[in-house]
């Protein structure tokens, strides 16, 4: 059991202020890797997760692309950290929570692309013209400033 499992346990509902991060994977064509989530089903995002104890972002940056996708991630670079009232969360079992979320993206990782069931239905790189339309909202955020800002073909 995690942390935050651990932490619902003593304080039910209540808010919550939760720490995680997203990876925007870059391939050697310009492609971006997106996961298409279990939960809700159909959803893309990006992988990422939330913050155990002890760890720095950036540790947690490459647990959760390892655990998610089978890539390890050698250099993070930073994108932008993102937090305030527009990132109030409600989950559908009640949790409520406000994330603050470090983005970072990477092209230097390897490894075998592999999907993790509990989590994924799959995994496709995607050119940034041919985004999906059912997108996380705030990682769409996240991939337009990494566009915007780093990205370079």
């Amino acid at each position: 059991m995690g942390y935050v499992e651990e932490l619902r346990k003593v304080v039910g509902h209540r808010p919550l202020i939760l720490v995680g991060t997203v990876v925007v994977l870059v391939d050697p064509t310009g492609r971006l890797l997106l996961e298409e989530r279990k939960f809700p089903e159909g959803l893309w995002g990006l992988p990422g997760g939330l913050m155990e104890l002890g760890e720095s972002t950036e540790d947690t940056a490459k647990r959760e692309v390892l655990e998610e996708t089978g890539l390890l991630v050698e250099e993070l670079k930073l994108i932008n950290v993102y937090s305030g009232p527009n990132h109030f969360v409600v989950a559908k079992n009640g949790d409520e929570y406000y994330v603050v979320t470090t983005a970072y993206y990477s092209d230097d990782y390897n490894g075998e692309l592999v999907v993790d069931q509990e989590e994924s239905l799959s995994f496709k790189f995607f050119s940034p013209e041919e985004l999906p339309g059912r997108l996380v909202g705030s990682h769409r955020t996240v991939i337009k400033e990494f566009l915007e800002h780093h990205y370079s073909e």
